[in-house]
Order: structure tokens, then C-alpha cells, then sequence
């Protein structure tokens, strides 16, 4: 059998299922074998930073490993952005890159470069087999470490020699392989700092929801009475966002989470990095005096950028259940405190709902249209069971604030701060989710990163909602330019420079047009309903461009 072979039956033994890629020259030896692996379909991108985002969050969302088919050194240059949004999310995903045939190399010949040097800094591992012999092994590897806690993508270039060489070596996986989990002394040890704490909150990640633990964080939080935050860039559902103890993401800046924590004499970290700050503030996340307990499923993470009071590494499926048991076990007086807690939980969620509605009353008349507007209308408007894909950015925290995610795979966001994840990321969601209804919220900005999506939803026949919120700039750019100027004390009343998308302004609808998609320009906000309703009776990848209104 010759390494192309090997090649293909490694993703086979690995069930792959699906591959998203930019194919070139470099790349025959893997598209001429697809035919005789049926059982795993290839979806084509016309850009190879849409192939490696819509991968990742296919991988996101299906919960298996990933394929990313790139070309050569500038195909892989193309996709290095996404990879590391994928390395960000954790993303099981294998990367490829055709290379050109080494017996070649000395002469430096067209389109080759180092591509294990080029993809190693956005990579858990970046290797290339010089033999057939070699690929076997080296695959069985890459799924490993692609897997292994914290997952990510691992890069493997394939020369098109070794994928025609001969070898006796076939593929192989790595077996079944456990998570270890704490022990019961350390298990206690956490209840016991949980049930001294009168005041506490939680501070989730996306691993809860990887590892299958959802239910018991929701568990957790209502046996304390506790408000719960997500981090500030998410990748799942980590906590049910109508649920009355959710209390919406925690901040970019040190000093303000630190605030926000001020009230809590006991914080609980749960799966993730913690924290990823935009500024830098010189002072620490959690208040002096307060109390940490971080979980996470390596030891790796624990303390990793401050000290804790107690971190448990272990399964964090097994380990929350544990503690949850303990908790449940708890007298009286704690569970009578712990239910006082989930009432005045209740009545803050309450009295937010009801800001948040007169500040919407506020805007209903505006023109153009605000964003809390349209995402209102977007919101009554969603059939159920709809998933969302966000990158809707400076209007995020009303796409969480009134949308509903309930479940895992309601969900998925952008992690990294990489734009144009949003529409690219939908192709893989939808191809993961046959049987959903995918839309697909994102600035105009982001859109542009990765517009060739669109073509590639066409192609697949994908029916995805595009929904693009139009307010012609750069509004987050604008917003950070202010903090800065502020930061630095730089008085200044310049305009905001090079941060508008005008003249000429885009046309979402006519870009789709070119690409086989149809769609509607909306700036009232009343139809907004009517043309969601159009673009889902369509079955059919549709774009819903909203004229919003841009920075104040």
C-alpha cells in the first residue's frame, strides 16, 4: 500500500467524516482517493481560512475530530489566522498541506516553503513525514495530541512523494484512553470550602460543556444560590442564558472584573483560561480576600496566571458530580441560606429583564434602527430549534441577552478575537446539524473576512441564515479608540481614523447574488419578522442584511 493509503484509512480508523478544504495541485493524492473512502465527504471552500474555520467549528459542534485540507506554503499562510481562532477554542482538528516532492527541496521549487516551521506557533503539534513509513505512526499521534486536554489543531504537511511511496506500515488509532479524576480527599476538600462560603458565584468556561458536565453546572449553581458568568469570548452554551441565576460575561480588564467580584467571598472557576484581558491594569482579577476554587480537567491549568485558595484537576464531568453529592448532603441552615440566595437571584435577573426593556422602549423609534432593535426583532422571530452562530461583536451582549440558548449545541461563538469566524463557522455547524435550522449573526466587518463562505453554502446546498448587521464602520474599533485615548490620557477630539466601511457602502445582498444567494436589504425594523419568515421558507442559505445604526 502506498502512504496516500495510509493517509486516508488513518482519518477512516479515526472517523472522520467530513473535510473541509481549498484543493491545488499538491493536494491529487488525497482527492484522487477520495472516491474509495465514500464514508467521508469533502466540502469546498474558495478560501482556505473559510476551510479551516468552518472545520473547527464543525469539530465544535459534531464533537469529533476535525480535517482542514490546505495548499502548499500560501494556502497555509491563508489559514493560519483561523487556526489559531481554532486553537483558541480548543478545537480537535487535524491540518493539512500538500508539499511539493522532496526530492525537489534543494531547488526551492514553486509554492514550497517550510510548512511545519510556518504552522508550529498556532499548532499543539506541526510535523511532516519524510517516508511512507512514517505516516502511519505520525497520524496516529496527530489525533492523539489533537484530542488530548486542551485540544487543538495539530499540522501535518504531506509530500506527494511520500503520499506514492510504498510501505507495509498501515494505520492505526491509539486505543481507548481514560481521564483520571480527583480523589475523595480533595473532592471533600472543595465542599468543604463551598459550604464556608456565604457568598458565592461561578465563573464558567467552554470545557464543562465539552465534557459533557452542562447539567451539573447547572446543578451547582442552584444547590448554591449562585450567579453565574461566562467568560467574555465563549465557543458553547456553558450556561442556559434565560436561566435566573445566568448573569452574562465577565470583562476584558482586570480592574473591572475585580469589581465585579468585590461582592463574592468565593469565586468558582470552571474549565477554562481565565482570564483574557484586552488591557492591561496591573492589579489581579479576584479582590484580595476572596476565596478561588478552580476545576479544570488538567493540572496544567490550575494557577496558571494567579494563585488559588484550592484547584482540582480531574474529569470535570466526574468531579462536579462528585461535589454536587456532597452538596446535596448539606444541612439545613445551608440549604435554607442557599434557597434565600436563589430567591434574590431571581429578583436581580427580574429587575435586569426589566432595564433592559425600558432601555429597549427608549430606542424603538430610532432611525436608523439601534442594534437592541433589530436583535429584539431577530429574537421574535427565530423559529425554535434554531441554532446561532455569533460574531456579531459590539452587539453581542444583546444577541445574549435576548436570544435564547438552552441546551448545548444552541450555540456557538468565536473564540481568539480573530474576525470573519461567524459565517465561515456556519458551514460547519450546518453541516454538523443537518437536521437544524442554522443562522448566522455578524457585523458587516467580520462578514468581509471570510464573504466566500457564501459560495460554499451555495455549493453545499447548505441552508443557512445569514443575517448581517449593517452599520457601515468599525464600531469596536471606535469604542476601543476611546478607552485608549482615555487609558493613555491623550486628549483628543480627532475623528475616528480609516474605521468607516463607506463610499462606496457594501451591498450584502448583491455579493450573495454573485455567489447563488438570495437575500433582502431591511432598514425597517417591522420587517425584519416578515423577512426571517421568507428566509426559512426558503430552505434554502439566504442573507438578511439590517441597516443598523453605528457608534453614538
Amino acid at each position: 500500500m502506498r502512504g496516500g493509503q495510509v493517509f486516508m484509512d488513518a482519518l477512516a480508523v479515526h472517523g472522520v467524516d467530513a473535510i473541509f478544504g481549498n484543493p491545488g495541485t499538491t493536494e491529487n493524492p488525497l482527492l484522487d482517493r477520495l472516491i474509495d473512502y465514500p464514508g467521508i465527504r469533502y466540502f469546498v471552500a474558495l478560501h482556505e481560512g473559510v476551510a479551516v474555520c468552518a472545520a473547527s467549528f464543525y469539530a465544535q459542534a459534531s464533537g469529533k475530530t476535525a480535517v482542514a485540507n490546505l495548499h502548499v506554503a500560501p494556502g497555509l499562510g491563508n489559514g493560519i489566522g483561523m487556526m489559531y481562532g481554532a486553537l483558541k477554542a480548543q478545537s480537535p482538528l487535524i491540518v493539512t498541506a500538500g508539499q511539493q516532492d522532496t526530492r525537489m527541496r534543494l531547488t526551492q521549487p514553486l509554492l514550497s516553503h517550510d510548512l511545519v516551521a510556518m504552522a508550529a506557533p498556532v499548532c499543539k503539534l506541526s510535523a511532516q513525514p519524510e517516508s511512507a513509513d512514517e505516516m502511519g505512526p505520525l497520524m496516529r499521534r496527530a489525533f492523539k495530541v489533537a484530542n488530548e486536554y486542551p485540544a487543538g489543531p495539530v499540522f501535518v504537511a504531506l509530500p506527494v512523494n511520500v503520499m506514492e511511496q510504498e510501505t507495509q506500515i498501515p494505520a492505526s488509532n491509539s486505543g481507548a484512553l481514560t481521564t483520571s479524576t480527583a480523589s475523595t480527599e480533595t473532592i471533600a476538600q472543595a465542599a468543604a470550602l463551598v459550604l464556608n462560603s456565604v457568598a458565592p458565584c461561578i465563573i464558567v468556561g467552554d470545557d464543562p460543556t465539552r465534557a459533557g458536565a452542562f447539567a451539573e453546572v447547572v446543578r451547582l449553581a442552584e444547590q448554591l444560590g449562585a450567579p453565574v458568568f461566562h467568560e467574555g469570548l465563549h465557543a458553547q452554551v456553558s450556561f442556559p442564558n434565560r436561566h435566573p441565576c445566568y448573569r452574562g460575561r465577565i470583562p476584558f480588564e482586570a480592574a473591572a472584573t475585580a469589581r465585579l467580584l468585590e461582592p463574592y467571598d468565593l469565586v468558582l472557576l470552571l474549565g477554562g483560561p481565565f482570564f483574557e484581558d484586552v488591557w492591561y491594569d496591573g492589579v489581579a482579577p479576584i479582590p484580595a480576600g476572596t476565596r478561588s476554587l478552580q476545576i479544570e480537567n488538567d493540572a496544567s491549568r490550575l494557577a496558571c496566571n494567579f494563585p488559588v485558595t484550592l484547584g482540582v484537576a480531574g474529569n470535570l464531568q466526574n468531579v462536579l458530580a462528585a461535589l454536587n453529592q456532597h452538596l446535596s448532603k448539606a444541612g439545613t441552615d445551608y440549604k435554607q441560606a442557599a434557597s434565600n440566595r436563589n430567591r434574590t437571584q431571581a429578583e436581580i435577573r427580574a429587575e435586569q429583564d426589566a432595564q433592559a426593556n425600558a432601555a429597549l422602549k427608549k430606542l424603538m423609534d430610532a432611525n436608523p434602527m439601534s442594534p437592541a432593535r433589530a436583535i429584539h426583532e431577530l429574537s421574535m422571530a427565530l423559529p425554535e430549534q434554531t441554532i446561532v452562530v455569533d460574531e456579531s461583536i459590539t452587539t453581542s451582549l444583546d444577541v445574549g441577552g435576548r436570544l435564547r440558548y438552552e441546551q448545548p449545541g444552541d450555540y456557538y461563538g468565536a473564540r481568539g478575537g480573530g474576525i470573519g469566524q461567524g459565517i465561515a463557522g456556519a458551514l460547519g455547524v450546518q453541516v454538523a446539524h443537518p437536521d437544524r435550522r442554522v443562522v448566522a449573526i455578524s457585523g458587516d466587518g467580520s462578514a468581509m473576512y471570510s464573504i466566500q463562505a457564501f459560495w460554499s453554502a451555495a455549493h453545499h446546498h447548505l441552508p443557512i441564515v445569514f443575517v448581517v448587521l449593517s452599520n457601515r464602520e468599525y464600531r469596536v474599533l471606535k469604542h476601543n479608540l476611546d478607552i485608549y485615548r482615555k487609558r493613555f490620557d491623550i486628549g483628543s477630539n480627532k475623528p475616528y481614523p480609516h474605521m468607516d466601511l463607506t463610499n462606496p457602502d457594501l451591498r450584502f445582498c448583491d455579493l450573495g447574488h454573485g455567489m447563488g444567494i438570495d437575500g433582502e436589504l431591511v432598514s425597517d425594523p417591522a420587517e425584519i419578522g416578515p423577512a426571517l419568515t421568507r428566509a426559512f421558507a426558503a430552505n434554502a442559505p439566504f442573507i438578511v442584511e439590517i441597516v443598523i445604526s453605528g457608534k453614538p
